[in-house]
Order: C-alpha cells, then sequence, then structure tokens
C-alpha cells in the first residue's frame, strides 16, 4: 500500500482462496493440480484428434476445438495462481495482475458463451434444414463466426478492463476467492462504481441472456422438428445429437449464473469457490465424450452428407 497524505492507495490485493481450510490444503493442492493437468490434457488431446481426424473436420468439432483452446486459456487465467498461492504464506497479486487475470478470464468465459450459442445453431441447421447444412454451415461462415465470437468479447472485455483501472482502492484489500472478479473489486473501491455495475448488467443482458434465448429458441425448433421424425431410430439419433451440447450449455450457464448472483454483493463462501472449481472440469469431460462419440458415428459413417439426407426424408415421411 502506499501512503498519500491521509490516503492509503492499495495496490496489491490478498487473495483468499481457501485459506480458511487449513487442515485440508495439501488435499485441495492435489486435488486441484490433477483437476487443472486434466482439463489441459483432455483439451490439448481434443485439439489433436479433431485436427488428424479427416472424419471430425466438421461444423460442430471447428466449433468444439475453438471452446477447447478456450478452456484451456480460461483454466490457466486462474488456476497457476491459485495453485502457486497454496505454498504463499501471503496470497496476493497486485492490481496489475489483478486486472490482467480478470480480462483473460471475462475474455475466454464470454466467447465460450457466444461459441456455444454458435454451436446450437449448428445443431438447428443440421437438424432443422439437412439438405441445406453444407450451404449454411460452410467453413468461411463458421470462421467468421468464430472470429465475430473473439472480436465481440474483446470490446466487452475491454470496456470491463478500462474500468477496472480507473478505480481506486484506499480500504479493505481482502478478495473472498481465489481469483480476480470484477463484482468483488466494484465492492472493495473507494471511488464511485456506478458506471462499473451499469456496464456489468448491460453485458449480462447482451451476452448472457441474449444467448441463452438464442440457444433456448434454437432448442425449440430442433425439438419441434424432431417430434416429426416417423421412426424412433431416426428421433433417437436427432436427440443424441444435441444432447452433450445442451449438457454442457446448461452445466455452464447454470454453474457460473449461480457463482456471479452469488457474488454479486461482493461475498463468496467457501461453497461458491468450490462451484466455481467445479464447471472447469465437467464441462470439458463432457466435450470429451462428445468428441468421442461423434468419431464413433462418423467413422461408422464416413458419407456425413448421407446422413443428412436420410434425416431429411425422414423428415419428410
Amino acid at each position: 500500500m502506499i501512503g498519500g497524505g491521509n490516503i492509503t492507495e492499495v495496490t496489491y490485493f490478498i487473495l483468499l482462496g481457501f485459506s480458511d481450510f487449513p487442515r485440508i490444503l495439501a488435499v485441495l493442492f492435489v486435488v486441484f493440480l490433477l483437476i487443472y493437468m486434466m482439463t489441459l490434457t483432455l483439451n490439448l488431446g481434443l485439439i489433436i484428434l479433431i485436427r488428424m481426424d479427416s472424419h471430425l473436420h466438421m461444423p460442430m468439432y471447428f466449433f468444439l476445438s475453438n471452446l477447447s483452446f478456450m478452456d484451456i486459456c480460461y483454466v490457466t487465467s486462474t488456476a497457476p495462481k491459485m495453485l502457486s498461492n497454496f505454498f504463499q504464506e501471503q496470497q496476493t497479486i497486485s492490481f496489475v495482475g489483478c486486472a490482467v487475470q480478470y480480462f483473460v478470464f471475462s475474455l475466454m468465459g464470454l466467447s465460450e458463451s457466444c461459441l456455444m450459442t454458435a454451436m446450437a445453431y449448428d445443431r438447428y441447421a443440421a437438424i432443422c434444414n439437412p439438405l441445406l447444412y453444407s450451404s449454411v454451415m460452410s467453413p468461411t461462415r463458421c470462421i467468421w463466426m468464430v472470429l465475430g465470437s473473439y472480436l465481440a468479447e474483446l470490446s466487452a472485455s475491454v470496456s470491463q478492463l478500462c474500468v477496472i483501472l480507473q478505480l481506486h482502492f484506499c480500504g479493505p484489500n481482502v478478495i473472498h476467492h481465489f481469483f480476480c472478479d470484477m463484482p468483488q473489486l466494484l465492492v472493495l473501491s473507494c471511488t464511485d462504481t456506478f458506471f462499473g455495475q451499469l456496464l456489468l448488467a448491460i453485458l449480462t443482458m447482451i451476452f448472457a441472456i441474449l444467448n441463452a434465448l438464442i440457444i433456448i429458441i434454437s432448442y425449440c425448433y430442433i425439438v419441434i422438428s424432431i417430434m416429426k421424425i416417423t421412426s424412433a431410430k431416426g428421433r433417437s439419433k436427432a436427440f443424441n445429437t444435441c444432447a452433450s451440447h445442451l449438457t454442457a450449455v446448461s452445466l455452464f450457464y447454470t454453474s457460473s449464473t449461480f457463482v456471479y448472483l452469488s457474488s454479486s454483493s461482493g461475498g463468496s463462501s467457501s461453497f461458491d469457490r468450490f462451484a466455481s472449481v467445479f464447471y472447469t472440469v465437467v464441462i470439458p469431460i463432457e466435450r470429451e465424450r462428445e468428441c468421442q462419440w461423434g468419431r464413433g458415428i462418423e467413422r461408422g459413417r464416413p458419407r456425413s452428407q448421407s446422413s443428412l439426407q436420410t434425416l431429411s426424408c425422414e423428415h419428410r415421411a
């Protein structure tokens, strides 16, 4: 902290992390290290698998490989610092380090939300318009969808970073979490945080709620389309195509919404901190299962366009 007159300017923060569990810190370190290593291994393996297997060179797996890359950056923005703090008596992070950590965390988290929406649209195109799927989800369009996700979230994350850099801290500097989170920084700030809170509300409306609505609407059309399929086998195949993605979306939005609603007041209970770790490992595992399932399907049916045409015939029957 730097003193200036009667004001003490905070230059670093203390991350509480899991220090309120001193008896099981060693166990938590091993568990979280394994989680981090498993997340890296699964996502790197997924990227390599999709890259090497020509049967997986499809839009849904193109999005999936980008999500895996985002997961690696997303988890790496918080996990190494959290793990290193297990061995430090003073679990501190500089103000600049805190801002950079939140910027990367926010960028990757928001980008994941947009890409999950793109994947929902991909499923909608595959099931509701199978004959037009190749033209609707062309490689060029898929690339633009991914780039659009990155650019949109980059602008949102930069705006949040600008707000954080304008904040001043002159009081308590303890963050009740294992990483820097904007709601808690706003609570600790001794300056007016109205604009920061307004920005968070606007970004939540635009990216979280809007993306969720698009996904819900897409799946409503998908369900209606699936119910028109006459054969039970066709319906089962169509439902299985969407099951893993829908599960991952549900886990992502449920856990992240719970964590952010509970931490909006600036506090973070022990349960909230464990919940924050939860969705960084369950979703990558679900994606790995999805890719392995899809890989088996595509190897059994290498002519994916034929499968889409078959699905279209079942729609018309």
